[in-house]
């Protein structure tokens, strides 16, 4: 019988940095963009503080997986919360100044954290069993479950804790970093070993993004992730800019969290009963209905209904392309191909974020008409991802004849 017994101690401190450090993300992108507005000379680069996060984590995506390649993920994982405490604290610096580029800065650098929190899931699977895997990977994405009732409530209770408005959030992030780092003295995740001269050094980066089965997982995760970040970012706005307090933006924002991380009990099971590609195909649906609902008003009812939505299409749509990706690969190709995967998919979603703004605040003379101009601003992106998949599953029937 294998002993998981590493890997579940493995698994439940990455379940409790999941909900007690991934807490940061939500309160980040709760206030982020009401902080940019109150910032920024032109409220359309509103939500260019949450683009710069985005960013940052597309940048550090493949030097933090080559950190934890050579050094080990709890280097990978000290970096990151070193990064988001760093970000936390000019974060906080520039809201008291009054500056911009300071806060810009600041949301860069918590970009470092995003990237590093990115890999919990791959960190998960590294001890354990063909068995256990696809349970410690929804485990570990179950965590975010916590993270999404603490960390909307932390960014309520601290938006107005100091004079200067939403500093007393950035503060809490600062905390939550430090503290939180303390948990990855006691992950016990071996090095990896160096690769021997003969083994084998698998495909380029460039056969590897032109596989079918990987082109079509990047464009289906790039989709649903982009089309998450666009809508979420742009939901404060939307709620304040519609006559709702922030609290009501706050409730909405963990409705949604928690919707994107509730399924990950399930989706795996599902998967394996109904496919990957019809999954996959869910979720995309599924995000185009969250679109629809948000179109038909802006009530407070149509906001929880279209954000919880796009949370369940998000996870479908998420870990089934992450799925569809891992058993396209090598083993011995693992590692460049998550370096690769994050690299575009965030690359994706730091347009989505910065489109976000310009959408919401530069369309339209009123919060209804820009929340509406982002909705239908998925419309482009869905189709091309249910055409890709449609296009795989003619292709797969034609290879096997």
């Amino acid at each position: 019988m294998i002993d998981d017994s590493r890997a579940k101690r493995n698994v439940a401190i990455l379940v409790i940095a999941q909900a007690f450090l991934g807490s940061q993300m939500p309160m980040i992108f709760l206030v982020g963009g009401l902080a940019g507005k109150s910032l920024a000379s032109n409220v359309c680069l509103a939500t260019l503080p949450i683009s710069m996060i985005v960013l940052g984590s597309m940048v550090w995506a493949t030097p933090i997986s080559s950190i934890m390649q050579k050094y080990g993920r709890r280097a990978g994982f000290f970096l990151g919360a070193f990064g988001g405490a760093l970000g936390g604290a000019i974060g906080a610096y520039g809201l008291i100044e009054q500056s911009f580029p300071i806060f810009l800065v600041g949301s860069f650098m918590t970009g470092i954290y995003m990237s590093a929190h990115g890999f919990y899931r791959f960190a998960a699977a590294d001890t354990a069993s063909d068995e256990f895997r696809p349970k410690a990977i929804s485990y570990v994405m179950a965590g975010g479950l916590l993270s999404a009732i603490v960390g909307p409530q932390l960014a309520t209770a601290t938006s107005f804790a100091f004079v200067t408005p939403f500093v007393g959030t950035y503060l809490a992030v600062v905390a939550l970093n430090i503290v939180g780092s303390l948990l990855f003295l006691f992950i016990d995740i071996p090095k990896p070993q160096a690769p021997a001269i003969d083994a084998p050094r698998g495909r380029t980066r460039w056969e590897l993004i032109t596989t079918p089965r990987i082109t079509v997982a990047v464009i289906c995760a790039m989709v649903s992730y982009a089309l998450m970040n666009l809508v979420m970012t742009s939901t404060p706005l939307a709620v304040v800019g519609c006559g709702f307090e922030q609290k009501d933006a706050g409730f909405i924002v963990t409705g949604h969290v928690l919707a994107m991380y509730a399924p990950s009990f399930f989706t795996g099971h599902l998967i394996n009963r109904f496919g990957v590609e019809r999954i996959v195909g869910s979720g995309i649906a599924i995000l185009g209905l969250a679109g629809i609902i948000a179109l038909q008003g802006v009530e407070l009812e149509n906001f929880y209904i279209a954000l919880i939505l796009l949370g369940i299409g998000w996870n479908f749509g998420f870990i089934g392309a992450t799925s569809m990706l891992a058993g396209a690969h090598a083993p011995h190709e693992r590692g460049r191909m998550q370096g690769l995967n994050d690299l575009l998919v965030f690359g994706g979603v730091t347009i989505a974020s910065l489109a976000s703004g310009g959408l919401m605040n530069c369309s339209g003379g009123s919060a209804a008409a820009g929340w509406a101009a982002v909705n239908y601003a998925m419309i482009p992106f869905l189709i091309l991802a249910g055409a890709s998949l449609v296009w795989l599953m003619m292709h797969d029937r034609r290879a096997r004849g």
